[in-house]
């Protein structure tokens, strides 16, 4: 790995195959965010996305959690702050994030943490993990989204009943639910988080970014809207493309044409 930014509690570490790590760094709280945390994780996100090296990121938690929640010692400085305030917002600057961003999740993600999670593109979870919402139990109302994506992603009454109940999602559960997309053992974890990411880097970068665009967009939309968007962005894709552009594409399909099939499937 390259650089690491140690001077604050959200460490950001590069490596130069484009792959940049996140790691929220306060084990000794689980994780658990403080104003001026989410307001340096925000800046980390926005920078990572104007920076033309930075392909795909990993976000994960030191330690025994990925991230237990707003810090409730100083839950009033955090709650009565701005929270239209998008420069200092963690969850809207990943949301503005280009780059694909995936989440490692090990031990904990509660409720803020648990939004956090939502923000990501492709979550990995840990063994044991679990996904929880405690919103309701201390009287905290959502304002990352948890009471509108959760729903989206598992059903509205599973939602329901994870949120007004608090009841845990496992990351078993959460792999037959559609809400993480690999399970695998603690020691495995960020290993199997790069290889998503790797597989991602393999790609063509700029069809990877508008890819994310369009599904991300797209399921802000209802399903007809969302189809017509598709239909829109790839008529600007392919009337933008050169002729030369035409070549190479056709190149690169008939060079993957005439490679002889796998015999396994």
């Amino acid at each position: 790995m390259g650089q690491t930014k140690s001077e604050n509690l959200i460490l950001v570490t590069r490596d130069p195959m484009g792959i940049a790590y996140v790691t929220i760094n306060r084990p000794k709280s689980l994780n658990s965010l403080t104003r001026s945390m989410m307001a340096d994780m925000a800046q980390e996100f926005k920078s990572l996305d104007k920076d033309e090296s930075v392909l795909v990121i990993i976000l994960s938690g030191s330690g025994r959690a990925f991230c237990s929640g707003v810090d409730l010692t100083s839950a009033e400085d955090v709650f009565k702050g701005d929270v239209k305030d998008v420069e200092t917002d963690t969850v809207a600057q990943m949301e503005r994030c280009r780059k694909p961003i995936i989440g490692a999740i090990s031990g904990f993600a509660v409720t803020a943490g648990f939004e956090i999670a939502l923000a990501c593109d492709v979550l990995v979870a840990a063994k044991g993990a679990k996904f929880i919402d405690t919103h309701a139990r201390f009287g905290i109302f959502p304002s990352w989204g948890l009471s509108q994506k959760l729903s989206r992603i598992i059903g509205p009454n599973r939602a329901r009943e994870v949120s007004m109940a608090a009841t845990p999602i496992t990351a078993e559960q959460g792999e037959r639910w559609g809400l993480v997309n690999h399970v695998v053992e603690e020691g495995e974890l960020l290993k199997k988080a790069r290889a998503v990411a790797e597989a991602m880097i393999k790609n063509n970068q700029d069809l990877v970014l508008r890819y994310k665009a369009v599904i991300n967009d797209g399921l802000k939309l209802d399903l007809g809207h969302a189809l017509a968007l598709e239909k829109e962005r790839a008529h600007d894709y392919y009337n933008g493309m050169t002729k030369e552009q035409f070549k190479k594409m056709q190149e690169f399909i008939a060079a993957r044409s005439s490679k002889k099939p796998s015999s396994k499937l």
